[in-house]
């Protein structure tokens, strides 16, 4: 192994947990959407506002606040 290796996995590392992360949390805000639609079309608008209100912060926090500030800001450096 070179000398590079460390440098290269701490590198790596950070950015591999910032995609995950940020898919994760995009796919919670769109399970959590899909089932605002559902309970909406059940007749539970309040389950179903909430549902929303939880699956936008998610869908923003995953997209915007981990994909686009950290993660495309490692990715531009």
């Amino acid at each position: 192994m070179g000398s590079a290796t460390p440098e290269l996995l701490a590198e790596l590392l950070p950015l591999a947990v910032y995609t995950i992360l940020a898919g994760v949390l995009t796919a919670g805000g769109i399970a959590a959407e899909y089932a605002s639609f559902q309970h909406l079309n059940s007749g539970e608008a309040t389950v179903a506002l909430w549902l929303a209100a939880i699956g936008a912060i998610l869908l923003y926090a995953g997209v915007y606040g981990i994909g686009y500030q950290k993660l495309a800001a490692r990715v531009r450096d």
